[in-house]
């Protein structure tokens, strides 16, 4: 297909995508009162009893102007994504345009790190008494630190496991041990680890919509899925690696479902293995398998399935014969939380307040795409997504399905802005359905969300 043809096949608006900028705005205004109100009624909470256990409700943050190498960096690569990735999504080759935005990608969140320094923005932050890097020396017998692991999650016994350790199944922390084992030690880099992957699962969430929807939306969904504000959180927080651990799953099962790539069994089972991993990483991200379905439904197919529970069994079987029992732990994580972890934080307040979070972590672009999905999920649903924007629209309601799920359950009470970021990539590409005409508007937007929680606040990760 010719430069030209595509660039005007793909940024001509369609007459329904002219309609409804007030709207989005609205939905915009919705989401500003939400976080302005979770502020408000937080402060009032913490100033009374202290149970919010953050400093700047709802962000775990705490107020403190501030600058660095990244106060230049970061507000030039969004200004470079704001003029030139529209056209340039548009333009590149497939191929180049996702090396492209992983570049982009991994120059935004590098950039928002180092606005706080490269100590405090990278290399400090897996070393604090709370994260995975304290716990390294008591792997040096892996198979015993895996046989003995839930002896160490309640608080009570002796030696329990720092916070992030006890609070995920050892996988996560066991990605830390094997990094130092191959010579890349200490905190350094293990935030590049965490950057680095985490920028990758830009790349991922386009394979996948180009999978399912077609690659008009993928390319339109370009710019807004990288110039995210929750790269924020992205650099550094073990969090964004199992983002992209997340996102690789699912983008594979969709390769293999649409039989798009040229192994669709490959595919299949690196799409289980990626699983597997991902429920030894996190507690809470199996929810992720709700997009799974969407991806089988999507594309009408269930033959991608045989091979991929094969792999998701692999890494749960390796951990169960190593001697961790997966279930055990995470009951033990219950009771843990109950005892305290963290904070005994109310639910009544953090269970509208973690969307507070979401809704800046997410950016105003992606609110009003949502908006633009509410509206159209009646007739995405009852024609059985039958187009690219209707497939879009389902698989971002059921990235909302499961966050919502993470909600109610009452396990994610603060922090959301960095725990939901494998829900929140998905919630990204909503920014697609908007009108090209305001395209720069919105991704100015997004960039002056992220910018300015980076240099106003402390964050806490």
């Amino acid at each position: 297909m010719k430069t030209e043809d595509r660039t005007e096949h793909i940024t001509e608006p369609a007459p329904a995508e002219r309609s409804g900028h007030r709207r989005d705005l609205a939905a915009v205004g919705v989401g500003v009162v939400l976080v302005a109100t979770a502020a408000l009624v937080g402060r009032a909470i913490e100033s009374a009893d202290h149970s919010l256990f953050v400093h700047w409700p709802p962000l775990l943050a705490s107020w403190n102007p501030h600058g660095g190498i990244g106060t230049v960096a970061a507000p030039a690569v969004a200004a470079a994504v704001i003029a030139h990735g529209p056209l340039l999504a548009v333009r590149l080759r497939w191929r180049t345009l996702l090396l492209g935005c992983y570049a982009a990608s991994l120059a935004w969140v590098f950039s928002l790190a180092l606005i706080d320094g490269w100590g405090r923005g990278i290399a400090e932050r897996l070393t604090t008494k709370h994260e995975y890097l304290r716990a390294i020396g008591r792997f040096d017998d892996i198979g015993a630190a895996l046989r003995t692991f839930n002896d160490h999650i309640l608080i009570g016994p002796p030696d329990n496991w720092p916070t992030h350790v006890a609070g995920h199944p050892p996988g996560a922390t066991l990605t830390f041990v094997l990094l130092d084992r191959i010579g890349l030690g200490g905190g350094a880099w293990a935030g590049v680890w965490c950057i680095v992957t985490a920028a990758s699962a830009v790349v991922a969430a386009l394979i996948t919509l180009r999978a399912l929807a077609d690659e008009r939306i993928a390319r339109r969904a370009a710019p807004f899925v990288v110039l995210a504000p929750v790269a924020v959180w992205a650099g550094t927080s073990a969090d964004g690696y199992f983002t992209a651990v997340a996102a690789w799953s699912v983008a594979l099962l969709a390769l293999a479902a649409s039989r798009t790539v040229r192994s669709p069994a490959a595919a299949a089972l690196g799409a289980g293995l990626l699983y597997g991993l991902l429920c030894y990483l996190s507690y809470g991200l199996p929810l992720i398998a709700l997009l799974f379905v969407a991806v089988l439904a999507l594309t009408r197919t269930a033959r991608p399935l045989p091979l991929f529970v094969l792999g998701a069994l692999v890494v749960p079987a390796a951990f169960t014969l190593a001697g961790f029992n997966w279930w055990e732990a995470y009951h033990l994580l219950v009771e843990r939380y109950h005892q305290g972890a963290g904070g005994v934080r109310p639910y009544s307040y953090w269970v509208w307040a973690n969307l507070a979070c979401t809704a800046v972590a997410a950016g105003p672009a992606s609110l009003a795409g949502v908006r633009r999905v509410a509206a159209g999920a009646p007739s995405a649903l009852r024609s059985r997504a039958a187009t690219a924007p209707d497939r879009l629209i389902v698989l971002v309601l059921v990235a909302l399905l499961a966050l919502l799920a993470a909600d109610l359950s009452g396990m994610s009470k603060a922090e959301t802005e960095r725990i939901w970021q494998p829900f929140i990539l998905w919630l990204l590409p909503a920014a697609a359905l908007l009108p090209a005409r305001g395209r720069r508007g919105w991704l100015a937007a997004q960039a002056g969300v992220a910018l300015a929680v980076n240099h106003l606040l402390w964050t806490g990760w």
